[in-house]
């Protein structure tokens, strides 16, 4: 392990934040991030971001980067960003990057467009002439295909919510703590079939920062230093209705595969793990591309109760994108926990954790990076 994260911070609010610019979101979860680890932004000599332009960021914070990353492929950029800072640091291109995420997802405060072509990117040529409209439909061709070939329930769907929720409700900053039943999770409003409201994720703004730098430093920081054990990434396809499986991600294969492989570690030493959760299914999908359940039987370990808090697989330990936080680019508030987690500062602490799996996701499994972490310097 030669790169630790020693810095880790959320936005101080996070929410409904109307008064607040998206750059501004970036600015203060990476001044928190700094204060986190007691440096200054000229101690930084790497930038990396999504959403907003390195380039602006580094501007806006006065920081002179020797390294500087723009990788943009939705919300498991974070992810890739972490395994390019790791291979930057280690490559002696930088000793101390700040990733940083920032988005005014609710609010759209100071928000650009995003572009797209003008309406010739593939998706809108190939998908949207059929009625896609932004992922509440496009997420429903594999979920009916998974319902269809697996026999998943609605209800075993509806779990995967009321157990976020319960780990939610531990949670001072989530965005959403009350206690929800599957009843509840049926009876609220049909988004698009078969998601109900509460198996949709929030829409809020914040953003979050972490900064990493060279394993041997990280123990003069002033924080327990989480160290980065391996890491992959993959990408797959643009059109969810192109996918070689709808039941299944490529990019989460490949990028999870790698993950294991690089951290040397098996699916018994996992503690604790994050699957990005834009949706209730993607924690299904995540459990069984990463190789913790077979085929077809992620919706019964769940509905088992193995990822409740006490269950012997603690999953998306915040709340997730459907109770905790969700601006858009959800995977820096994953990255976040797992960083919690194996500093033993998180609200719903998962007791003696020592390794950490965080899986993102991009797009409508279009990418996906996994960083796994851990706080033991021997492990």
């Amino acid at each position: 392990m030669t790169v630790a994260i020693v810095g880790a911070a959320e936005t101080t609010q996070l929410g409904k934040i109307p008064d607040t610019s998206q750059i501004e979101l970036h600015a203060d979860a990476a001044l928190n991030a700094m204060a986190d680890a007691g440096l200054m932004p000229k101690d930084i000599d790497g930038v990396a971001t999504a959403g907003e332009s390195p380039v602006g960021i580094a501007h806006y914070l006065g920081i002179a980067p020797r390294y500087a990353d723009g990788t943009s492929v939705g919300g498991c950029s974070f992810m890739l960003h972490v395994r390019h800072a790791v291979a930057a640091i280690e490559a002696g291109m930088a000793d101390t990057v700040l990733v940083t995420h920032g988005e005014s997802g609710r609010s759209g405060i100071g928000r650009g467009g995003r572009g797209g072509g003008g309406g010739a990117g593939l998706p809108d040529q190939f998908e949207g002439p059929y009625g896609g409209m932004g992922p509440t439909t496009m997420f429903t061709i594999g979920v009916l295909r998974y319902m269809k070939q697996y026999g998943m329930t609605h209800e075993q769907l509806a779990t995967v919510a009321v157990v976020q929720r319960e780990w939610a409700g531990m949670s001072p900053r989530a965005s959403y703590r009350d206690p929800i039943t599957v009843e509840d999770v049926m009876a609220s409003r049909m988004i698009a079939y078969p998601f109900h409201l509460l198996e949709c994720c929030l829409v809020t703004d914040g953003g979050g920062a972490l900064i990493l730098t060279k394993a041997e430093r990280a123990k003069d920081f002033p924080q327990k230093p989480v160290y980065i054990m391996g890491t992959g990434e993959s990408v797959e396809t643009p059109m969810v209705s192109q996918m070689k499986d709808l039941t299944s991600s490529q990019a989460f294969r490949i990028a999870g595969a790698d993950a294991f492989k690089s951290s040397g570690i098996s699916h018994g030493d996992v503690d604790h793990l994050m699957v990005y959760d834009a949706f209730a299914h993607l924690p299904i999908w995540g459990l069984e591309d990463l190789g913790f359940c077979e085929r077809g039987e992620a919706a019964g370990f769940i509905e088992d109760g193995n990822t409740r808090p006490g269950g012997k697989l603690p999953l998306n330990t915040n709340g997730g994108g459907l109770s905790y936080m969700h601006s858009g680019m959800y995977g820096m508030y994953a990255l976040q926990e797992s960083v919690r987690q194996m500093r033993g500062t998180a609200p719903a602490q998962v007791p003696d954790a020592e390794v950490s799996v965080c899986l993102g996701v991009g797009g409508m499994f279009a990418a996906s990076g996994c960083i796994v972490m851990t706080n033991s310097e021997s492990a």
